[in-house]
């Protein structure tokens, strides 16, 4: 898979997203980012840490997040792109559901476009994305956690993502999945969809997997935000003995290093 100038051997390795959040309402580092010298300092310690992949994102999609528009979003995460793609030889990624938002990043050099609303929330975003020839990760969302079979409705809600997609003009070679690990589900919810992700790598698109510092972890061992890295870096270990693709972290180091070993032990041609 080409994401921007650099070949990606799907099934060879496993690859870093790093998030680079430039809100200040994000659940983890909101603010933190939010100017451009912070921002671009951020997303170098994340290259050298091992990041294949930098991902910007201008609009929390924390549970109860405050929606910004367009011009807002574009305005936090342009002169980051613009600074970060100066300074750093990696694709850009960009977290967003707007199609204005899309297309002035993908014009300024980035790469993928990561929607966490499934390609729904606005049709002309897969328009732009094919206009661009972008890489698009389908992330599963829904309005509601209400599921007759969990696995099989989120891998119909996928389908109709990669559709609205195809039918746009997107190459299917350049469509990630994501089983949307938090949204629209509940921690038990998310637990059963982590540990079933092969159903969903056994189909021809690469999955990458977010679960990095999320709520279930809480639920589910009852850490705070700040204390999950080592329960993160747990589910990066499932996720690839699992064969997923792509890991979308917060903490590049730790996560570069655990996907460094598993490829070494799982993945016969690394």
């Amino acid at each position: 898979m080409q994401i921007g100038a650099k070949e990606f051997r799907i099934g060879a390795r496993t690859y870093i997203v790093g998030i680079l959040n430039v809100t200040p309402d994000s659940f983890f580092d909101g603010g933190e980012y939010a100017s451009v010298e912070a921002a671009v300092n951020r997303a170098k310690k994340m290259a050298t840490d091992g990041a294949d992949i930098i991902e910007i994102g201008g609009e929390s999609s924390r549970p109860g997040f405050t929606p910004v528009d367009a011009q807002t979003e574009t305005e936090r995460i342009l002169p980051v792109l613009k600074a970060v793609k100066q300074e750093i030889d990696l694709p850009i990624a960009i977290d967003t559901y707007k199609s204005g938002v899309a297309e002035v990043a993908l014009q300024h050099g980035a790469a993928l476009i990561n929607d966490v609303f499934c390609f729904k929330k606005d049709p002309e975003l897969p328009k732009v994305c094919a206009k661009y020839n972008a890489v698009c990760c389908v992330m599963h969302n829904r309005d509601n956690a209400e599921y007759n079979n969990i696995l099989l409705d989120i891998a119909a809600d996928l389908q109709e993502g990669v559709q609205r997609l195809t039918s746009a003009g997107v190459d299917p070679k350049k469509i990630i999945i994501d089983p949307g690990i938090g949204f629209a589900k509940d921690a038990e919810q998310s637990v059963h969809v982590l540990r079933n992700l092969s159903f969903f790598t056994a189909n021809p698109y690469p999955v990458m997997l977010g679960a990095s510092r999320k709520s279930f972890i809480g639920h589910t061992i009852g850490l705070p935000v700040e204390d999950r890295l080592e329960a993160t870096i747990a589910t990066t270990v499932l996720a690839i003995s699992q064969k997923c693709a792509f890991i979308r972290v917060h903490d590049v180091l730790g996560n570069k290093r655990a996907t460094m070993m598993v490829d070494k032990l799982v993945r016969s041609s690394w």
